[in-house]
């Protein structure tokens, strides 16, 4: 896997960039606590121009560009006394920031890409029961906290009871896109897999839990084509591309590690 991983350019790009400007792009420019000298270059100035501009809209004037300065200097010098006393050290939000930080940088090229027409037709080839219109099914389901209580149930003689949850039992022609609404998108996805039987299948994951279904008939419906919506079709491939590299690239730096557990 990680041979087939690093031929990957995902991966190429994050090992080779993760030491140069990864670092760059969760704390800024590398600082030596232990220094007393505070350079602001050019470059700097400039982006803190930048920074005002894009929030306001405008260029700063040259008052408000010496506001801007002073506070910057006033965050570096607080950001080097921190680092100083090792007050990042230990702190479980830091932590968990540079970690979404990470996650941030392997995702940060699809967040801005424009995507061909040729990339979102096979999108929504791939995906067409998510944007069927008219389509509908009908279903019952059985809520369980764990798989495998799940599965022990899915294989007892008698039709699986399962635990109270604030969900339908059952439903009678629910449209795909209110199923969604109601148990998911995870659980959606798991039950456009399914087949209409009526054996109960499953177990398939929700954000509530594990659910046991027994599905009763399913309605077609017809898609859209992608000018009708492509903005949805384009936010939905963005998304999963996003959450696709960053898996990837987490499997790319987690080859690395060797976690022992006491």
């Amino acid at each position: 896997m990680i041979r087939t991983l690093l031929r990957d350019p995902l991966a190429h790009f994050l090992l080779a960039g993760a030491a140069i400007w990864g670092a760059l792009a969760l704390i800024g420019d590398p600082v030596d606590p232990a220094s007393r000298t505070i350079e602001l270059s050019r470059e700097r100035q400039a982006g803190i121009s930048l920074g005002f501009e894009r929030m306001m809209g405008r260029p700063p004037t040259d008052a408000e560009m010496d506001a801007a300065i002073a506070r910057w200097v006033r965050e570096e010098v607080l950001y080097r006394e921190a680092l100083r006393l090792g007050i990042d050290q230990g702190d479980a939000v830091v932590r968990r920031r540079l970690a979404t930080k990470m996650d941030e940088l392997a995702g940060a090229e699809a967040e801005v890409v424009r995507p061909t027409d040729a990339v979102l037709d096979e999108w929504l080839a791939d995906n067409a029961e998510r944007y069927a219109e008219g389509r509908a099914i009908s279903f019952a389901q059985a809520f369980f906290p764990s798989e495998q209580t799940a599965r022990d149930a899915r294989g007892g003689p008698a039709p699986p009871r399962g635990t109270a949850i604030s969900l339908p039992r059952s439903v009678d022609a629910m449209k795909m896109a209110e199923v969604e609404a109601v148990f998911g998108r995870e659980f959606a996805s798991g039950l456009s897999a399914l087949s209409a039987d009526e054996t109960w299948q499953g177990p398939i994951r929700s954000g509530f839990g594990w659910h046991l279904v027994r599905l009763d008939r399913r309605t077609a419906g017809s898609v859209p084509a992608l000018d009708e919506i492509r903005e949805r079709v384009e936010a939905d491939w963005r998304s999963a591309t996003i959450a696709e590299r960053r898996q990837r690239a987490y499997e790319v730096l987690r080859e690395a590690y060797t976690v022992e557990v006491e």
